[in-house]
Order: structure tokens, then sequence, then C-alpha cells
């Protein structure tokens, strides 16, 4: 297979692929990221480093249109042995050996996956909550918390009254709840992203 792939320099720093490494031909990965031994990463998926390192350990699966960030005070850690579904998201979260994150999943910045656990179908580990090891978050439920308490998606009330301690605002934005607007929220995007347009294609 031609190597064709995405390969991207962001801010001065090119990715690390160890050569056993699969990079499918039309996944990106960006910046300051390193690929572990035997790792794959397939099509679709997107890996970028927007302040903030990504690191994938030795035989993890990052599988189709998955999405990981590593960001400003929380890179993204995963270790070996780990499968990363289809469409799931990783921003900032740190995941220990053998977890399974399935299709749809979300992983917010601060989160840490202990090992051996199961993030199920479209769960949610929300901001700067710990998962202890071998713990199953299941299908669409919502951990917050630390460490993490799990909530079915009907239990909103209860689910909030521990989630806004957890300071969604402030970890990803740096902002209070009531500063949080979308005016503020979009211009620190529209800075970060906007550092895009100098990145080089490599490889």
């Amino acid at each position: 297979m031609d190597d064709v792939r995405v390969i991207v320099e962001h801010e001065g720093t090119r990715p690390r692929i160890h050569p056993s490494a699969f990079v499918a031909p039309n996944a990106v990965v960006c910046g300051d990221v390193t690929i572990g031994e035997d790792a794959r990463v397939l099509f679709g998926a997107v890996l970028t480093a927007e302040g903030g390192a990504i690191e994938i350990g030795a035989s993890t699966i990052v599988m189709e249109n998955a999405v990981i960030r590593g960001r400003a005070g929380n890179a993204t850690t995963v270790g070996r042995h780990v499968l990363i579904g289809p469409h799931s998201h990783v921003n900032g979260a740190s995941i220990e050996d053998e977890v399974f994150v399935a299709t749809g999943a979300a992983l917010f910045p601060g989160a840490r996956i202990g090992a051996g656990s199961e993030v199920r179908i479209n769960a949610v580990v929300h901001v700067n909550t710990h998962v202890e090891p071998r713990t199953t978050v299941p299908i669409g439920w919502i951990a917050v918390g630390n460490p993490a308490q799990l909530f079915s998606p009907d239990q909103h009330e209860e689910l909030w009254r521990v989630q806004r301690e957890s300071d969604f605002p402030g970890t990803l934005f740096g902002l209070a709840r009531e500063e949080a607007t979308m005016e503020r929220i979009t211009a620190q995007y529209v800075e970060r992203f906007g550092k895009h347009r100098a990145d080089r294609r490599v490889g």
C-alpha cells in the first residue's frame, strides 16, 4: 500500500510512529503524537496534539473515525493493548492498559480510566473523573467524580449534583461557569485551531 497517510507537523513537532505500527492511508496524525510498537490506527481516525501530547501504547488499536486529542494541561496517554472503538472521542484523558473504549464513547479532559476497565457504547466519562481499575461504565451511562460514580441517562438531577463540582468550564476553558459564554469559548477555539494554518505535511 502506498504511503499516503496524512502525517502533519504542528508547531514544530512531528509525529513519531514505530516502524511496526500501521496508520491507515486516510488517517490523520498531527503534532506531538507517539504511536507505539504494533499499534494500529484505522481508516478515518484523527489523532491531533493541540498543546498537549498524545501517546499510544504498544498493540493498541484505534478504530475507524475515532478522534483523539491532546490539549494544553491534559496530555492524552493510552496504554498497551487498548481498543478504542469507532466514532469514540478521547480528549485529554489517560487510559491505562487493557481498557476497552467502545463505539461512540466520550472521554473528557482530566479523565483517568483504570486498567482492565470497559467504557461501553455511547458511555461518557466526564472531566476530571477517575474510573477505578476493572470498572464497567454501562451502555449510555455517565461516569463522574473522583472516584467515579455511575449514573444512567435518566438520573439528571443526581448526576448534576456531582457533575457541577467537576468544573467543566474551568477545565476546558479556564473560565468560571458564569464567564463561559459561547463568544468566549469560540474565541479560544478560533485561536487554537487557527494555529493549524502553519502546519506542514511530512513524510
